[in-house]
């Protein structure tokens, strides 16, 4: 038990260097021994991710055996996982019945989740105004109502200066909205580098050891 943790995190760091290190030194034996480690962790993320939907049939099941509250929602989820796999296993994710099912069902789904978070955004909205209004909130309204009547006009009537592609939404689309994603995803690599450089230092043992 002693050896254990020193052996895990040694391990962690050394593939974890090899791995790196396969970026910016063209060696060829490297970058086999990359490859082959890339590999298996796609295969252990595959497993993973077997594990969790193994996971989610068993909770659910236990639900719908048990007459738990609410188990008719999971009949319905365990019976359209085993029906969608049915379907991608005996014609194929590109068959016709399987483009069916994603274009009458998933589409659909996708759709109403999104009309909802409109729904919600503009409840927010209206609840951000209630209680704290200032001029962020009031910006806020405005890029809002501009994106919303952007989208779909009323009517069918157009507001000049607000769609075509050098519209006022179209600029707003393409520049502040695009720059704000782009720094959440360099946000979000700083952080993935910060959390991979503890992890290779043994500061953080998120395997376990």
């Amino acid at each position: 038990m002693r050896l254990k943790i020193p052996l895990s995190v040694s391990i962690v760091i050394g593939v974890g260097v090899v791995v790196l290190l396969g970026y910016f030194i063209e060696i060829p034996v490297l970058a086999i021994v990359q490859q082959v480690l890339l590999e298996w962790a796609l295969i252990l993320a595959a497993v993973a991710l077997l594990v969790g939907v193994i996971n989610l049939l068993s909770v659910h099941f236990r639900r719908v055996s048990g007459r738990q509250k609410n188990g008719a929602y999971s009949m319905i989820l365990v019976s359209s996982l085993l029906l969608t796999f049915a379907l991608g296993a005996l014609f194929g994710p590109k068959s016709d019945l399987s483009l069916w099912v994603f274009n009458h069902v998933q589409v659909p789904v996708e759709s109403s989740l999104m009309g909802l978070l409109a729904v919600v955004l503009a409840f927010a909205c209206v609840r951000m105004l209630w209680r704290r209004l200032n001029p962020f909130s009031l910006l806020f309204l405005a890029t809002v109502l501009v994106m919303l009547l952007g989208a779909a006009p009323i009517m069918g009537i157009e507001i000049p200066g607000l769609h075509g592609p050098d519209g006022l939404r179209a600029l707003i689309a393409q520049v502040p909205a695009v720059a704000g994603a782009r720094g959440i995803l360099i946000g979000i690599g700083l952080g993935t580098i910060a959390t991979g450089l503890r992890v290779l230092m043994g500061a953080d043992r998120p395997y376990g050891g």
